[in-house]
């Protein structure tokens, strides 16, 4: 028997009816689905101190449960002191088990631990069916700990999703546990 996330039969229990019956879908084939996730760290002082680098791969590698890669500049830029080839920031891109966890930890345990938290802006979809979300201090998963954290830095998150709406794509969020703003109680 092989392990199966507990969003991911949410999704297919629960989630894949509700959007049939509230889009009109023949098939559910035609549903949408959460295809990946994709995490992306920029560093600024990067340029001045090669640890931040280092301690910023292993702790985006601890939040995400996969190994991040560095992403290094396209171009130099003499104002920045920057080099073409210079490590700037990481990225982790999650698809199937890993994505599923990631989404579970986000809504239930990290979105609770923000300082003020109303909710996410649901504003933020592309006009095809994704949502990108920024976050100001990646201290707020419980993977790092806060007494070996050098600097504090923010990180954006983007759901790549099959929706060919962002109505579409809200409402898969949502059913997903994606904490809104504005968000009605029924």
């Amino acid at each position: 028997m092989s392990y199966e996330p507990r969003l991911k039969n949410v999704y297919k229990e629960e989630i894949v009816p509700k959007l049939m019956e509230q889009f009109k879908y023949k098939s559910p084939m035609q549903v949408p689905k959460l295809s990946k996730i994709c995490i992306n760290q920029g560093l600024g002082g990067a340029t001045q101190d090669k640890k931040i680098v280092e301690s910023s791969l292993n702790e985006m590698t601890a939040i995400a449960g996969q190994k991040a890669v560095p992403t290094t500049a396209k171009k130099s830029v003499s104002n920045f002191k920057l080099r073409e080839g210079m490590t700037i920031g990481s990225r982790v891109t999650l698809r199937k088990t890993q994505m599923w966890e990631f989404l579970d930890r986000l809504v239930a345990v990290a979105l609770p631990r923000v300082r003020d938290f109303r909710g996410v802006n649901d504003k933020s979809f592309d006009g095809r069916g994704n949502y990108s979300l920024g976050i100001l201090e990646h201290i707020i998963f419980p993977e790092i700990d806060i007494d070996k954290v050098n600097k504090i830095t923010g990180m954006d998150i983007s759901f790549v999703t099959t929706a060919k709406t962002d109505a579409e794509a809200l409402f898969l969020l949502k059913s997903l546990g994606m904490p809104f703003k504005n968000q009605r109680k029924d």
